[in-house]
């Protein structure tokens, strides 16, 4: 079926039994066999697969690295894969700090090519040197410093994208009158989808975005009454992008498209905002006696202005000492044995200013009633590093944290299904303290690290999924920590997007009126429902077994070794 599919494309398509394989898991717990891969080499190959998907009643799934914690880019579908050749840096625009790069741009690549001229992308995830541009807007991706530069949405200015109907579309800046906001959105519209510019992008019909518009403000109180008012919310569709909120009355209809998960359409090329490359950075590790004391303190640390405020439990350091890669450089910076680690950054415009802060951050300790030389819940204090190299190690055991947490040596393993809730900073103390109750009542416990700075924790319960009482405690854990997240009004999915672990529970987020708002914008999008489909919108149960890896009932068995 496949040869004729191949014969059209350009780029590869792929059926074998291996490549559907190495295509069927993400970084979740999931598992689901596509019916093919296909890896273009140019838009028209998009084109191609959806008249082949139309004509055999086939869904399409647009991929990134795979590096997606809840199952968002597997499913029963042909896969595209950009990130082998639809990978290309379009345009730059230095003075203006802007740049157009093809889905399959890898963000570690383009810092490559942007550091020369100053220039970064900020959106800084763990996993920069798999993750595509394309998965990150899908995902609406915030990493470590969003503190400082917010999310994808917020760094994202157009994209280009493939509706089913094989067109290509330039979502952008739009006026609520209907028409493009300006000549540049015209222009913008025939970025180049290849090595040469096109004129082919065609800008969304206008009776399409008023349509979009129009539910958007029939549902205006629920959407400001519903939404988290937190920094990390990427759960759900942004139709609160569709709220005009400037003065021109204007709205980007691309942030829509952001935390989309590929299931509105393809992207095929993305306008980035840039920012300079920041300074000198240094480094406070604060240590505390306690978790909780560690979560009530971050509320206090932000208040001096850091880049950046990473945590680490005690977990992650014993598990961290055990591996002979971090064993040294997690002794130059661990002093005792702490509960938790807040890892401080500052990035100020001097030296002196850095150290100032620095100083500031240990008066800070002071004040919250930390010293090397108190006792019990008084015991703590903070490591300044200063050094650019020890700081680099550490980041780099920091962003290692999944792997390093993955490396317990039981059958249960920390799973990702509650792992980025997100709740204010002033209720972060009690809603870890909360979660772990509601772990301890199911018989586990959690593994913590990331970003303190915004609330957002990643969290893992320990549980053994190829057990049936394991995978029922999960869907339990997870029904009763979004009940949490809704009591503290935070948001259920603060970075990792939604999903197979977290689509079903958006009626308990977002309430029956939000829920029926996104499968209106999805049936706008997608009538058909081919693009990742089941996915945001009418989705499976989390716990489905035969969406798991572990689909069989596992037994044991005696294996004669005579």
């Amino acid at each position: 079926m496949y040869t004729e599919l191949s014969k059209a494309l350009e780029g590869e398509c792929l059926s074998d039994a291996v490549s559907t394989g190495l295509y069927a898991t993400d970084a979740s717990v999931y598992q689901v066999i596509p019916r093919a891969v296909v890896i273009p080499k140019q838009a028209e190959d998009i084109s191609r697969v959806f008249d082949f998907a139309s004509k055999h009643g086939m869904a399409v799934l647009p991929r990134g690295a795979g590096t997606s914690q809840n199952g968002q880019t597997v499913n029963d579908a042909i896969v595209l894969d950009n990130s082998r050749y639809f990978n290309q840096l379009l345009e730059l625009d230095v003075e203006d700090r802007r740049c157009v790069v093809q889905p399959g741009m890898v963000l570690d690549n383009l810092n490559r090519l942007l550091k020369p001229h100053g220039l970064w992308f900020p959106v800084d995830v763990s996993t920069a040197s798999r993750a595509t541009i394309g998965g990150m807007a899908g995902n609406n991706s915030c990493g470590q410093r969003s503190i400082v530069y917010g999310t994808m949405r917020d760094n994202v200015a157009s994209i280009n994208a493939m509706g089913v109907d094989g067109r290509e579309r330039h979502f952008g800046c739009w006026q609520s009158n209907g028409e493009s906001a300006t000549k540049a959105a015209m222009q913008a519209a025939s970025v180049a989808t290849g090595n040469q510019a096109t004129s082919a992008v065609d800008l969304p019909e206008p009776e399409f975005v008023d349509a979009l518009v129009a539910m958007a403000d029939s549902k205006r109180n629920e959407i400001q009454t519903r939404f988290p008012r937190v920094l990390r919310r990427v759960g759900g569709y942004n139709i609160d992008a569709l709220l005009p909120a400037a003065a021109d009355q204007s709205i980007n209809l691309s942030h829509l498209l952001v935390g989309s998960e590929g299931t509105l359409g393809v992207s095929t090329a993305i306008e980035l905002k840039l920012a300079p490359l920041p300074g000198q950075r240094v480094l406070g590790v604060c240590h505390f006696p306690t978790f909780y004391q560690a979560m009530d303190a971050a509320q206090h640390l932000v208040a001096l202005g850091p880049s950046a405020v990473e945590l680490v439990d005690s977990t992650m350091i014993s598990l961290a000492m055990d591996i002979d890669a971090y064993r040294s450089t997690c002794k130059e910076f661990v002093r005792g044995e702490p509960a938790a680690l807040l890892l401080v950054e500052f990035a100020s415009a001097s030296a002196d200013e850095n150290l100032g802060k620095l100083r500031e951050l240990e008066e800070c300790m002071g004040d919250l009633g930390f010293s090397w030389q108190g006792k019990a819940k008084q015991w703590g204090g903070v490591v300044a590093v200063e050094s650019a190299q020890l700081q680099a190690a550490i980041g780099e055991v920091r962003k290692s944290g999944l792997n390093i947490m993955m490396s317990m040596k039981t059958e249960g393993k920390p799973v990702s299904f509650v792992e980025d809730c997100a709740v204010e900073l002033v209720d972060l103390a009690e809603y870890t303290q909360a979660l772990t109750e509601v772990f301890e009542k199911h018989g586990t416990r959690g593994t913590w690290y990331a970003h303190a700075s915004v609330g957002c924790l990643h969290v893992r319960p320990v549980l053994n999924l190829k057990l049936d009482k394991d995978l029922a405690a999960m869907r339990s854990i997870a029904k009763e920590a979004f009940e949490l997240v809704r009591h503290y009004k935070g948001s259920h999915s603060g970075e990792h997007g939604d999903g197979i672990s977290r689509s079903e529970f958006h009626t308990t987020m977002f309430g029956e009126q939000l829920v029926s708002a996104f499968e209106t914008v999805k049936h706008h999008f997608d009538p058909d429902n081919r693009l990742n489909p089941r996915r945001i919108v009418n989705a499976p149960r989390m716990n489905e077994r035969s969406l798991l890896r572990f689909h069989q009932h596992y037994k044991t068995a005696s294996v004669d070794t005579q």
